[in-house]
């Protein structure tokens, strides 16, 4: 595996708490990094996927940055998701992380437009990255089921070599392996850092050179990622592999977010868990007692909160 990656280990993709009136509850969210962080985690990945950063305007997303390390959270740690369809917007949000102290950001392509050339999408990042300035990493975020715009292998190999040491690496949340690994051939010898966001392909990536991993399931995985990552080639990695693949196709039997929502909801005995924006809704009771008889027959009990 790729042991001196910045950001090498397991990161999760932190889920955003919200009140009632669906505005961002930054004390919860502040109080789940610091459980994260005691609990295997090495980074969190905020403002992704998972935390509804699409439903967020760009001042809550700032907001939310600048209140977790008003609350302690370590700037180090934080791993910001960034990418807009707006190239200022994205250059605004990965400004101000570098400000705040942050060591890298993920960014998604601009993703509204559908089959941009890769001419045109070494262009957007290249401005990004020249007008956010030196200091801060550069991930890419290929999400190509959501984004429908993926990073290829020669559009990665040109953002390299235009910025050396400032394009750092890629989470591919494409679910193919085969994809992860064409990643990690033709670029982890130049310190080019692959995560993956399928738990379940963990320990093949450590195996062959990866850097780690950035999760939806490590809200509620984090200790399993962590025995993985741990010692991926020993019996202890392979049968936590074993335990975490269950626990990710437990995750992913439920509608994800409002799942993991539901799950952390019930694990802190605190219903506010379950609020999430629109045009996402929480899980009916049936489904809710699915997904919580599957996680359940995993066998892995959630530290305490």
């Amino acid at each position: 595996m790729m042991r001196d990656a910045l950001f090498g280990g397991v990161n999760a993709a932190v889920l955003t708490p919200m009140h009632a009136d669906f505005s961002v509850d930054l004390d919860r969210m502040a109080a789940h990094c610091r459980w994260l962080l005691a609990n295997g985690c090495n980074g969190l990945g905020i403002l992704g996927t998972t935390g509804e950063a699409n439903s967020l305007g760009v001042g809550e997303r700032l907001a939310i940055m600048e209140g977790l390390i008003e609350r302690g959270i370590p700037a180090r740690v934080l791993l910001p998701g960034v990418g807009t369809p707006a190239l200022t917007d994205t250059v605004l949000l990965a400004r101000r992380a570098a400000e705040l102290g942050c060591r890298g950001v993920l960014a998604l392509p601009p993703f509204f437009y559908k089959n941009p050339s890769d001419d045109g999408l070494f262009a957007y990042f290249a401005t990004v990255i020249e007008r956010v300035g030196p200091g801060i990493a550069f991930y890419l975020y290929h999400f190509p089921a959501q984004s429908a715009v993926p990073f290829g292998l020669d559009l990665i190999a040109r953002l390299l070599r235009a910025f050396p040491g400032v394009v750092k690496g890629i989470k591919d949340s494409s679910g193919d392996f085969a994809n992860t690994r064409s990643y990690v051939e033709a670029f982890a010898s130049a310190g080019f850092e692959v995560y993956c966001g399928d738990d379940g392909a963990l320990r093949d990536l450590l195996l062959i050179g990866g850097a780690g991993s950035i999760s939806a399931a490590s809200n509620v995985s984090s200790t399993v990622n962590a025995a993985v990552y741990s010692a991926p080639d020993s019996q202890t990695g392979t049968a936590a592999q074993q335990t975490l693949s269950a626990l990710r196709k437990a995750v992913t039997s439920a509608p994800l977010i409002p799942g993991l929502k539901a799950l952390i909801a019930r694990h802190r005995g605190d219903t506010a868990w379950t609020t999430i924006r629109p045009p996402h809704l929480k899980l009916e009771p049936p489904a809710a007692a699915r997904l919580f008889a599957a996680f359940d027959a995993c066998n892995v009990t959630l530290p305490p909160a």
